[in-house]
């Protein structure tokens, strides 16, 4: 089949195939988010859960575009689950959070190495992204938040560094 198909046009149909198999991991690992949305841990805002793990995962594994859209779309799916209890505009602003912090977890991976950016997304999700809760609650909401945004921070990476570790060895990646 591939005689009948001149060499522009097989050139041309390389980057198609490459953007449906990144929309279908994309596709993949968002459904990840959404079940691991469900996951809960228990917080006084309610959208701390299992959803960012998939989107840490693609971004290391798959690539930044992967990486950031997969873990900004589960973030709005954890808060969609709990009813928006910060506002829709303020789940829009951590859903970009996120994806940042993706993005540096993938940079520190590929710099420095998984413990670094492991530790490095810990902390920026934990701690910094906790920092978003002041203007609405003042620092009794920073501090009354940032525990479970900690404990939920580093379930997520360190499930996202044993998966990759584990599969990276198999060489499925």
């Amino acid at each position: 089949m591939n005689s009948l198909i001149s060499k522009p046009d097989r050139q041309k149909s390389k980057p198609a195939l490459h953007h449906v198999k990144s929309l279908a991991l994309i596709a993949i690992f968002i459904a990840l988010s959404a079940v691991g949305a469900l996951i809960k841990i228990p917080s006084p805002v309610g959208t701390i859960g299992l959803d960012a793990a998939p989107g840490f995962f693609a971004a290391i594994a798959f690539g930044y575009l992967e990486g950031t859209s997969v873990i900004a779309v589960g973030h709005l799916l954890t808060s969609a689950v709990v009813g928006f209890p910060l506002g829709i505009p303020m789940h829009i602003l951590i859903a970009a959070l996120m994806a940042l912090w993706a993005l540096v977890f993938r940079w520190v991976n590929r710099k420095v190495g998984l413990i670094a950016a492991a530790i490095a997304a810990i902390f920026l999700n934990g701690i910094l992204s906790s920092l978003i809760m002041l203007p609405m609650g003042g620092w009794g909401a920073v501090l009354g938040t940032m525990p479970f945004l900690v404990l939920g921070s580093a379930i997520n990476v360190i499930i996202t560094a044993i998966a990759f570790k584990a599969v990276k060895r198999s060489e499925l990646i």
